[in-house]
């Protein structure tokens, strides 16, 4: 990584117009991927990614540019010519690193990418392909995934800052798709960590494999889920996803400081039900979204986002926070280094309440029990969205009496979050991919099971 010697050089020369602030974020990233289709290799990837991006303030103006090339000479052309976007020449400043921080690793890796061979990862594989395939005589197909990721960072700034972090990330995915006729259910699981290969001994392949092909198979022989306003359970784990997009995208700066959210300038507010508590925390331990600093090099920190339905704290990056006056909250997040940062999630969840899941599914007359949530769209401007249930149950007399297949979850992330009068003591988080203006991330979603007391429900007509 550029020495303290060539990142003041190029600190000062990002300077020279008048800018107030200037960061370097350098990349060196390697990625491997394997693709398994129906138990043959369908594809394996190697790569690395390098580059150094420099960013600049002046005043409330930003300019973002990016090289992958290291030399002075191509570090300081760079500078300078993001530095002429932003105003005329001006004096030279001088810029001294003396903030060189030695972070606290919170996510300990013991078994590194570079540690393990493509047989043991391939052997990974077979074992969900092998579980899944033979779940059931429905499951025409089966496609496993496997990504691991290496990594390491320096983050140095105009505030004296130097920093480096090294980020491990180990994930695996199984689709399985059930087929009769001509229809065709999926489904989906998608384990990983903050961790190298030592992940797989807790991640049960054999376990994930079947999950996946159990929803596949359940949903292919279901019937189509009904139309109408319901009372709904949604459960944990990656039922959170519905929190993440229609609420949490809205709590980050990037939308609060443009005013483009419901919940902008509401601060102290009730915005949900007393029952929810919602948190961003990126110090968990060898999570999915943690890592020991933000891309913009400060810690990450546990942001209680709502307490007991008042709203408490918002997501915040440097530049936005300079929009609204306020701290940055260690959620300043990236891609690589070809995206300028700014806030984004890291595992985001509604926190565990007291009621029992059994009581939850006890308490519904007729209503829908959501066992597994799919993609959707959000608008987080309204907080308007459309959720798939993958796998889903109408419930009758406080009972689960059937599969249902085809439903969705229509409303609005303010409204659902005053509607939730029910919270579980059952948290759960799992894994997924965000995308936003600074690229796609590794983020948590989770809760535990809540029950929403009304919700439009989207279905199909029997055909």
């Amino acid at each position: 990584m550029i020495s303290k010697e060539i990142a003041s050089k190029v600190l000062e020369k990002c300077l020279i117009s008048g800018g107030d602030f200037a960061e370097i974020f350098e990349e060196d990233t390697i990625t491997n991927s394997i693709g398994l289709i129906d138990e043959k290799i369908e594809n394996a990837l190697g790569g690395r990614n390098y580059g150094v991006g420099i960013r600049i303030f002046k005043d409330l103006k930003s300019v973002y540019a990016y090289t992958n090339d290291n030399s002075l000479n191509s570090l300081l052309d760079t500078a300078y010519k993001a530095a002429l976007a932003l105003g005329n020449l001006k004096e030279n400043l001088s810029v001294v690193l003396n903030d060189t921080k030695i972070i606290t690793d919170i996510n300990p890796i013991k078994l590194y990418p570079s540690e393990v061979g493509y047989d043991k990862r391939i052997g990974i594989m077979k074992i969900a392909y092998k579980s899944a395939k033979g779940y059931s005589e429905d499951i025409s197909q089966v496609s496993i995934s496997y990504m691991d990721k290496d990594q390491k960072v320096l983050i140095a700034n105009t505030e004296g800052l130097y920093v480096e972090d090294r980020r491990i990330r180990t994930r695996l995915g199984i689709s399985a798709v059930a087929s009769k006729g001509s229809e065709n259910q999926t489904g989906f699981e998608g384990p990983g960590g903050c961790k190298g290969f030592e992940i797989f001994e807790e991640i049960d392949p054999e376990y994930y494999g079947k999950e996946a092909a159990r929803v596949a198979h359940t949903m292919l022989n279901a019937k189509n889920c009904p139309a109408g306003n319901m009372m709904v359970a949604i459960d944990n784990g990656f039922g959170g996803v519905i929190f993440h997009e229609a609420c949490g995208h809205s709590l980050e700066a990037t939308a609060v400081a443009k005013g483009n959210s419901v919940f902008a300038d509401k601060l102290g507010t009730q915005i949900a039900s007393t029952k929810v508590t919602a948190i961003d925390d990126g110090t968990l331990v060898n999570h999915w979204g943690s890592a020991n600093i933000d891309d913009e090099g400060n810690p990450t920190q546990k942001n209680i986002l709502i307490k007991d339905g008042i709203l408490k704290s918002y997501m915040i990056d440097k530049l936005n926070g300079r929009r609204m006056g306020m701290k940055a909250t260690g959620s300043s997040r990236r891609q690589s280094y070809k995206f300028a940062p700014t806030s984004r999630m890291t595992n985001t969840y509604i926190a565990a309440g007291d009621d029992k899941p059994e009581d939850i599914i006890k308490s519904i007359d007729n209503g829908l029990y959501a066992k597994k949530m799919g993609g959707g769209s959000v608008n987080p401007v309204t907080g308007e969205f459309n959720f798939a249930v993958s796998e889903g149950y109408l419930v009758k007399n406080g009972e689960i009496v059937e599969p249902v297949r085809g439903a969705s979850l229509i409303g609005k992330g303010s409204d659902i979050l005053m509607n939730i009068d029910m919270v579980g003591d059952n948290l759960k988080q799992a894994q997924g991919m965000c995308g936003s203006s600074s690229g796609s991330i590794a983020t948590n979603v989770g809760q535990p099971m809540i029950r929403v007391k009304e919700i439009t429900v989207g279905g199909r007509s029997e055909e």
